[in-house]
């Protein structure tokens, strides 16, 4: 609705951004370096993040960041997702009918996976998005899948991403197996106040319209409510742009971010 009026090519702060285009923070480029050698030396990570702090966003990168011809990508996302049904999602994306039970859908992995890098010479990813959500009985799973060859090498990569709390779980005495297997543990923290700052004129240019929409004051606002989300610093802008459009206002500052927030937020709830 604040596109024309601002002159702007594209929605600044939507969800369909090209990874290319994303803001990348200086503790994302160095996760993002650290997930490649993941990748390339197809070791086992966790990835943890506090809701809308970017993950998803950080997993787009990564997958675009690498060569298809030498990268073949599985990804799940199902917070009931049961050690078999595990092994039918990533057969199921290969083009492949599973087994019914668990072991022998292992094996059809595990072989399916050798002829991926002996024939076609590609490596192979496995991203398992909200982990934090899975049981018992399928973060188990994982040592049984990475035991392979009698622990002399690992059939993919595997990066577990997920909440906070998947660290918390992961540290349980119940998953110590799984977690000596761990190779490489990423945090994605909050953005700082420079790094919002940052993020708010990154998009701002990709949307071809003008950096300087908001004041120094309206952005430490924007800072303190969003505590350096990018999801909810996303709400914030949008909501602001919206209302400063439709109130004829080129220039946001501090008093209009409150408003939004107190009126328009229900009662600053972002």
């Amino acid at each position: 609705m604040y596109k024309a009026f601002y002159e702007m090519e594209r929605s600044p702060f939507a969800r369909d951004i090209p990874p290319g285009m994303l803001y990348e923070s200086p503790v994302m480029a160095d996760i993002l370096g650290r997930l490649c050698y993941v990748a390339d030396r197809q070791l086992f990570a966790v990835v943890t993040a506090d809701a809308g702090c970017g993950k998803s966003t950080l997993i787009r990168r990564f997958v675009s960041s690498l060569p298809k011809e030498e990268y073949l990508f599985l990804y799940l996302s199902d917070s009931k997702l049961t050690p078999r049904w595990f092994y039918k999602g990533m057969l199921d994306q290969l083009g492949i009918e599973s087994r019914f039970y668990r072991g022998d859908a292992k094996r059809q992995l595990q072989k399916e996976v050798e002829i991926i890098r002996g024939v076609q010479g590609k490596k192979v990813v496995c991203i398992l998005d909200e982990a934090h959500l899975l049981e018992k009985e399928t973060i188990e799973e994982f040592r049984f899948l990475l035991n392979y060859r009698f622990d002399s090498m690992s059939p993919m990569a595997l990066v577990l991403a997920g909440q906070a709390e998947l660290w918390d779980k992961l540290r349980l005495q119940r998953y110590a197996a799984v977690r000596q297997r761990i190779d490489i543990n990423c945090i994605l923290p909050h953005l700082d106040r420079a790094e919002t700052e940052s993020y708010i004129h990154s998009h701002l240019m990709y949307a071809g319209g003008r950096q300087d929409i908001f004041t120094e004051k309206a952005l430490d606002e924007i800072y303190r409510e969003s505590t350096g989300i990018p999801r909810c610093i996303n709400r914030i802008c949008n909501g602001c742009l919206m209302y400063a459009s439709q109130q004829g206002k080129r220039l946001t500052d501090e008093h209009q971010v409150k408003y939004v927030l107190e009126h328009e937020m229900l009662g600053g709830d972002v």
